[in-house]
């Protein structure tokens, strides 16, 4: 008797505008999530406004897939009506869940958008089951656990609650806050970030004139020590970011609803990368053909950071991927907007300089990546001149008669 292949969670990926929306799913994204210019954690994106989000969501309908709506933010009580007014405006689109963190908003959003599905953001930092059944007898159809658990609390979890949807980060930026609620970039800069308007300083490169910590009880063992770097800073409250894609068999066997990728504010060429390689080992998984090396290997090459395992191993953290020990980052030279009217060449928006005589991959969903020669293709400017060389920004003409060229697709320096 044949076992029936496993049921896989829904793999959910961020959309900061329309154009990585469309990346997203065309590398395999099941849903995006994504949120207007204001009222989000991500306040400095660009998002979707209200006049397009008709279009994204005829878009991802048209593929099969689902819009989730961030409505995030932590308002303060002059920010109320304003909340409210956007909700009012939402119930008019047909979202297939709206994307919550304060209590407040969410007994507004049951008022005003009973249709809409809730999810519960990170933020509201959910570690246990007795909270999840409280934001279930809320209304609250799905959450996104708290990044601070660990897999023990993520299964004690599920054991509790089999019947809501539950959702986890498996990959992208961590914060050193619980849950992201964070005062730093407040108290540094007056922008907060449960505004959504971080600036990021844990980021930051700090100078420390000599700085080690000992505990008390435990002489001689440092629990903190600062190390130079980068010229005499050090950026010590960055954490890694967080990558658990050879884990993912675990999150499949215990029944995960959704695994969630961070990045709205990232670029699309790291976003393309990222998903093609979790919606890939999603399927490799499926099929009985893991791969975890080479998943790494792909991770590795859009990682500006080290890759680690944050807190989901119990009582340790593995890194999995140092950027100054590993494969070097591979360019993203360009994204194919479509088929130019000329025969075999496509428009390229240009991400990257670009020599002529650069050899390239096709970045083909399914973790595929056919190599072009220099000598087997052609760079041309609008009036179809020849070029030897484009900059970051400006659109090419590419004459190639690869079949697997296709509109949307990233083309990366080999």
């Amino acid at each position: 008797m044949h076992e029936s292949p496993p049921r896989l969670p829904e793999l959910l990926a961020p959309a900061g505008d329309l154009r990585r929306m469309r990346t997203a799913l065309a590398y395999g994204a099941d849903a995006v999530y994504l949120g207007g210019p204001e009222h989000n954690l991500r306040a400095k994106t660009r998002g979707v406004s209200l006049d397009e989000l008709p279009l994204a969501l005829q878009e991802a309908k048209r593929l099969g897939r689902k819009v989730y709506f961030c409505l995030n933010v932590l308002p303060r009580q002059d920010q109320l009506d304003s909340v409210r007014a956007y909700l009012d405006a939402l119930a008019g689109y047909q979202l297939d869940g709206l994307i919550l963190a304060d209590p407040g908003v969410l007994a507004l959003a049951r008022k005003r958008v009973p249709k809409i599905p809730i999810h519960l953001s990170t933020q509201a930092n959910t570690g246990n089951g007795e909270a999840a059944r409280f934001w279930l007898e809320q209304g609250v159809s799905r959450v996104n656990l708290a990044r601070e658990l660990d897999l023990s609390g993520i299964r004690a979890i599920r054991s509790e609650m089999p019947d809501m949807e539950l959702e986890v980060f498996v990959h992208g930026a961590m914060c050193m806050a619980i849950s992201g609620r964070c005062l730093l970039s407040a108290h540094l800069n007056g922008r907060s970030a449960n505004q959504g308007m971080c600036t990021h300083p844990c980021r930051f490169g700090y100078r420390p004139l000599s700085l080690t910590l000992e505990e008390g009880k435990r002489p001689g063992e440092p629990v903190w020590e600062v190390l130079e770097e980068d010229g005499g800073y050090s950026s010590i409250l960055a954490a890694e970011d967080l990558c658990l894609v050879k884990y993912l068999a675990w999150f499949v066997r215990l029944g995960l609803d959704a695994l969630k990728i961070e990045g709205r504010m990232k670029t699309g060429s790291y976003l393309g990368v990222v998903t093609d390689v979790y919606a890939t080992a999603l399927q490799d998984l499926k099929k009985g053909d893991f791969r975890p090396g080479l998943y790494l290997l792909e991770l590795g090459r859009a990682a500006s950071r080290p890759l680690g395992t944050g807190f989901f191993l119990p009582g340790k953290r593995k890194r999995l991927f140092d950027p100054g020990k590993g494969a070097a980052r591979a360019p993203i030279l360009g994204q194919i907007k479509e088929r130019a009217p000329a025969g075999k060449v496509w428009e390229v928006l240009v991400k990257h300089r670009w020599q002529a005589d650069d050899c390239f991959q096709i970045l083909v969903p399914g973790l595929k990546r056919p190599l072009i020669q220099a000598g087997e293709y052609a760079l041309e400017n609008d009036r179809g001149q020849r070029v030897s060389e484009i900059h970051s920004g400006q659109t090419v003409f590419l004459g190639c008669e690869h079949p697997d060229l296709g509109a949307g697709l990233l083309l990366r320096r080999s």
